[in-house]
């Protein structure tokens, strides 16, 4: 997606090489060294070179601008951000339309775009990729991207996007191995549609891009309360048909590369109430963000966790965790309270909102934690508040609910914390 009219500081920080060149915000950067700018990744991809030629358009003029950034300096500016291309596959497990009604707009957005794949891990389907877009990624190495596979069948693919007229998966992925491009590959997992022999057939097919592609999660599928079409949500025997599956593969690869390259999520051996492998066998974490491996990784870290002699044995604190989590983070503040005198109230919140059948922390509502936590406070000092919960940059849940609206509402103060066990120690550091 072009943008004609270049694109627009939004910020400029103090003092900056773009400040004393006399840089504004509202100007539309045109080009840099001859090169047209489209979005953030032009300015990226381009502003490498030891000297910038800019042309830049302020209030209707064309200016040229000579910036020369000290070494491994930031020039000062932030862009603002891009249209995102939309989705336009209706898959029979998107989040997106499972979602109530009133709820924000951009909680309603499905977006589709490979920038947002490459800039923040945002899984993409490979649908709405025009010859042009192809040749960019090629051309200025936006690798890794991160793919939505899901079948490798394209009849049984199109049926889950939803879109009859998508392409074959295996010649796009065919196109990126050809061309050198790294990819991260989730398979959401509904039964009844590439479970099984469907499960096999994809992660085989994957593994014939290896090295390129260079992870496959198994993720089960999300489904809340309000979903429209008919589809049956992972029990314990998937899940554990599933993990079977994801582990022949493993040893295999493994004993031939010393790489998983497969992995299944948390939430997965969390359905089939099975051990999490060791923590070194998820390699270098490729895919923590899509939920795999972090479990193993919080378990590990609480395990090495030194606690500072800054927080005080004597005050109790509460925090609150997600129906899949909850046993975990229990257990993390069981060892506190036994080994370091530390007094640490663990809640878990049934997500009513959604449905109980999603039990992930990042999905809770305020509304949900509030009546969860509504009895709890009591004596305690403050709720420890997972930031997973609030819209990133933000202090407000998917619901609209407010940090200050949880703070009043219960009548306790409220610390948003990291998840993880440093972070939560800091947290309670923090209100000391």
């Amino acid at each position: 997606m072009q943008n004609r009219d270049g694109i627009e500081i939004e910020k400029i920080r103090p003092k900056s090489i773009a400040e004393t060149e006399g840089l504004l915000i509202g100007d539309l950067l045109l080009s840099i060294n001859g090169h047209r700018l489209n979005d953030s990744i032009d300015f990226m991809f381009y502003r490498s070179e030891a000297e910038l030629n800019i042309d830049i358009l302020r209030k209707g003029r064309k200016i040229p601008v000579k910036l020369i950034p000290r070494e491994a300096e930031d020039i000062g500016i932030t862009l603002k951000p891009f249209k995102i291309k939309r989705c336009t596959n209706n898959c029979v497990f998107c989040f997106v339309s499972q979602l109530p009604k009133g709820l924000r707009k951009s909680l309603y957005i499905k977006d589709e775009d490979y920038r947002m794949s490459f800039l923040y891990g945002n899984y993409i389907t490979l649908t709405n990729l025009s010859t042009q877009d192809k040749k960019r990624i090629v051309q200025q190495r936006l690798s890794p991207l991160y793919i939505s596979v899901h079948s490798t069948t394209k009849t049984v693919r199109n049926t889950l996007l939803g879109n009859q007229k998508a392409s074959d998966v295996l010649k796009e992925l065919k196109f990126f191995k050809e061309n050198k491009i790294r990819m991260h590959t989730q398979i959401v997992m509904c039964p009844g549609y590439n479970d099984g022999k469907e499960l096999q057939k994809t992660i085989r097919d994957l593994y014939g891009f290896y090295p390129y592609i260079s992870s496959i999660a198994v993720v089960p599928v999300g489904l809340t309360m309000h979903r429209r079409l008919a589809i049956r949500t992972v029990e314990k025997e998937d899940a554990i048909k599933a993990i079977e599956i994801i582990d022949s593969f493993q040893k295999r690869f493994k004993k031939k590369h010393g790489d998983p390259l497969v992995y299944g999520s948390d939430e997965l051996y969390i359905k089939a109430d099975l051990n999490f492998p060791s923590l070194k066998d998820y390699g270098e974490l490729p895919q923590i963000e899509n939920g795999v491996g972090m479990v193993p990784l919080f378990m590990s870290q609480a395990k090495k966790l030194k606690v500072s002699d800054n927080i005080p044995k004597r005050k109790k604190y509460l925090t609150f965790t997600g129906m899949s989590f909850y046993p975990y983070l229990k257990r993390f503040s069981d060892r506190l309270f036994e080994k370091e005198n530390i007094d640490i109230n663990v809640t878990p919140v049934e997500n009513t909102f959604f449905g109980k059948s999603i039990t992930v922390t990042g999905l809770l509502t305020g509304r949900d934690v509030i009546r969860a936590l509504s009895d709890k406070t009591g004596s305690h000092e403050c709720l420890l508040m997972p930031d997973t919960v609030l819209r990133e940059g933000e202090d407000v849940f998917l619901d609209d609910i407010s940090k200050k609206d949880v703070e009043r509402a219960l009548g306790i103060k409220v610390k948003v914390v990291e998840p993880s066990p440093e972070g939560i120690l800091k947290g309670m550091e923090a209100v000391s």
